[in-house]
């Protein structure tokens, strides 16, 4: 990292003081860098520069915004390999997998920019009631205001760039919270914003916990706030400001479905990268796969084979299939929710006892439903495995659960698909793919205990903005 010190950055420039605390890297705790956690005065200082930032942001074009966002992306891209090595030491990530974060991020801001010049609104028939003859209605979008958005450790630079990227879009300004284990992504993309064209008073970064900055939900000058994070949090979060517009993006329990006519290498391999990628601290990772009984065998013996060949080891080596968890306090919670299931009947087919925060890949079968390994999101490399017979069986089972973020289902009958899709119900369900496909432009969210509201460029933008009608009546006789 090129600084050692970060602060809260309010209006572009720095505001050193508050508690000093380090981030750590989550394979060996050693230190990477120093943050300054934001105190109150600066809590307030990034909310009176928004007010402005918000106003500057609403009175740019559409292709200023555009422009901005565009050199966004390609500095992106340009500081790829920093930015990857970046998230590898304060995340944990493997750097191969970092480095498609990046591309991810640069993709979510050419996206928001070609959204930017799109934000339009509609025409609307008022003389089709028999009190509108004369009138017309037109509808167009303005930005709510301001913005906070808090987000997550697990992908700390391009969860930050969907809730940036629409905000700026449509005219918003954003003051952005990162997650207290991850806070150097967020950083790196407000300075990029900001060298970018990016008004300074629209961006800022305010690192730190409650209740220094908890009137970045509760004062009345936020008019909406993104969070990614935990059901728990989400949900007390959106009770605390009921007057505002929410989005939560919060867990999930993915299940993840192997019909009889799958494609079982491509399964066999996608099932692999969607139960272990990141140790499995993905929200729409594969944690229940759902094997028909007339290939559950033949499924199972090439996927642990496969789940046993990852390679487990530091982040930042090109061979690393699985890094560490985000702390071996993570890594010992998953081992404890194992040794539950295991103890209440289930049978262990791959996996040990974690080593500090690096966790080995776990596939457990027998899992009662009651088990927090099954019923709850672990966030962890663990996967449970159990047969169906019938495909109206795999969706009961599929749907058993309190969340309802994505899932997936391999088959090649497009009536199984059209079914599960009817029958399942979540944010977004995908075929001949795990659950945790996501294409940045996509609407993603999810219903349930997964959270309210989507994100995804355009509907993320919708999200961030009013609809206000204007009716027009050019003859007041009439």
């Amino acid at each position: 990292m090129a600084n050692s010190v970060f602060s809260s950055l309010v209006a572009g420039a720095r505001r050193p003081g508050g508690s000093r605390r380090a981030v750590l890297h989550p394979g060996d705790g050693s230190w990477v860098a120093d943050v300054e956690d934001a105190r109150e005065q600066d809590v307030e200082a990034a909310l009176a520069a928004a007010v402005h930032g918000a106003r500057a942001m609403a009175r740019l074009t559409a292709c200023e915004r555009a422009q901005i966002l565009r050199r966004t992306a390609s500095a992106v891209a340009d500081r790829a390999d920093a930015l990857a090595r970046g998230i590898a030491l304060e995340a944990g990530k493997p750097v191969r997998d970092a480095r498609i974060e990046v591309s991810r991020c640069e993709v979510t801001f050419r996206t928001a920019a070609e959204e930017a010049s799109r934000l339009g609104g509609e025409v609307i028939p008022i003389d089709a009631a028999p009190n509108g003859a004369g009138r017309l209605g037109i509808v167009r979008r303005f930005p709510v205001g301001i913005i906070t958005a808090i987000t997550p450790f697990n992908f700390p630079l391009n969860l930050a760039a969907h809730k940036v990227a629409p905000a700026l879009a449509s005219g918003n300004a954003v003051i952005l919270k990162p997650a207290p284990r991850t806070p150097l992504s967020a950083f790196a993309l407000a300075e990029i914003l900001l060298d970018c064209g990016c008004p300074p008073e629209a961006i800022a970064v305010t690192p730190g916990v409650p209740p220094v900055i908890d009137p970045l939900i509760e004062d009345p000058r936020v008019s909406m706030v993104s969070f990614t994070g935990s059901a728990q949090v989400g949900w007390e979060l959106r009770r605390r400001a009921p007057k505002k517009k929410v989005t939560l993006e919060l867990g999930g329990n993915a299940a993840v479905i192997i019909h009889s006519d799958a494609d079982l290498g491509a399964a066999v391999a996608r099932c692999t990268a969607g139960a272990f990628t990141y140790s499995g601290q993905v929200c729409i990772r594969s944690q229940r796969i759902l094997l028909h009984e007339a290939v559950a065998e033949r499924f199972l013996a090439a996927f642990l084979a496969r789940g046993a060949a990852l390679r487990m080891g530091s982040p930042l080596e090109e061979s690393t299939d699985l890094g560490p968890m985000i702390d071996a306090a993570a890594a010992s919670r998953a081992a404890s929710w194992v040794a539950e299931a295991i103890e209440a009947g289930a049978r262990r087919l791959l996996g040990g006892e974690p080593r500090g925060s690096y966790f080995p890949p776990t596939v457990l079968t027998d899992v009662p439903r009651t088990c927090r390994a099954y019923a709850e999101e672990i966030f962890a490399p663990v996967v449970t495995v159990e047969t169906y017979s019938s495909l109206e069986e795999a969706l009961a089972i599929a749907d058993d659960s309190k969340y309802g973020l994505q899932a997936g289902i391999f088959t090649n009958d497009l009536a199984a698909v059209l079914r599960a899709h009817e029958r399942l119900t979540v944010g977004a369900l995908i075929h001949n793919d795990v659950p945790m496909f996501r294409a940045d432009p996509m609407p993603y969210g999810g219903v349930r205990e997964s959270g309210i509201g989507r994100e995804g460029l355009r509907y993320a933008m919708e999200e961030m903005t009013e609809p206000r009608l204007l009716v027009l009546r050019p003859d007041p006789n009439r």
